[in-house]
């Protein structure tokens, strides 16, 4: 396989060739489950070729470059492998929101277990074959409904943004709790409970205040689950033959 010079771009790695079989007993499967394990213990920042080589042992960097051609090759070859933990269905099922909240609920439980995915995906072209067999599901779920292609995508997209997003805001909080020692929803619950006095100051936040005394709510997994409800009661809406919301 042709290895790219790094001062041109490099081609996608779904239109290259498979790297041909060395006597080496290195795979590049191998070097992918490498990367994931890598970029889940450290996040997306801990991802170099130097811990994926150092990780797999006794190879070089450049040597990894034979079988996955940059590393932009390697972050698409590891989006992909990890979006085939999600269960996508040869056909959509006779209620279309179940089939919306299947695929949605997966894909949130996946990107929780690799939350380097939502940082890595909006940086490359969605084009693995997992990728894309997840997508088509989508698009038949919403254009079974009478919806045209392109605004079926807009709404695939809509519940993406959803999931990249919520997962973003999980890596930033575990983030912030680790950095404080918050390590359990009780130290975080005490740690509110602590600070209560900023808004407690003057008596210009009452509900606020009553709020830190003693913290309530939805969790993450509770949260995501109430607004995919609100999204795909929104599409639903939009649906033809439906009336459109207001301003729509």
């Amino acid at each position: 396989m042709k290895e790219h010079s790094s001062s041109s771009p490099a081609p996608l790695i779904w239109t290259q060739p498979s790297p041909q079989r060395r006597r080496s007993p290195l795979e590049r499967d191998d070097i992918v489950r490498a990367a994931v394990a890598v970029a889940d213990e450290g996040g997306a920042q801990a991802l170099t070729m130097t811990a994926v080589a150092k990780r797999l042992g006794p190879y070089t960097p450049m040597a990894l470059y034979r079988y996955v051609l940059s590393k932009d090759g390697l972050v698409d070859l590891m989006l992909d492998s990890v979006t085939a933990e999600i269960p996508v269905p040869d056909a959509p099922g006779d209620d279309w929101r179940a089939d919306l909240h299947a695929l949605a609920t997966e894909s949130w439980a996946m990107v929780k277990r690799h939350l380097w995915y939502a940082q890595l995906m909006p940086t490359r072209p969605p084009l693995g074959p997992h990728l894309m067999r997840r997508t088509e599901f989508l698009l038949q779920v919403l254009v079974g409904q009478g919806l045209p292609v392109g605004e079926a995508m807009t709404y695939a997209a809509l519940l993406d943004r959803h999931i990249l997003g919520s997962a973003q805001q999980e890596a930033e909080e575990l983030a912030m709790r680790r950095r404080y020692g918050l390590h359990s929803p009780q130290q975080l619950g005490e740690a509110i409970t602590a600070a209560r006095a900023l808004a407690a100051e003057g008596g210009r936040h009452p509900l606020l205040t009553e709020w830190m005394t003693a913290p309530s709510g939805a969790g993450m997994d509770e949260q995501f689950a109430l607004s995919l409800a609100f999204l795909v009661e929104g599409i639903a809406a939009r649906l033809p033959g439906r009336d459109a919301p207001a301003g729509g």
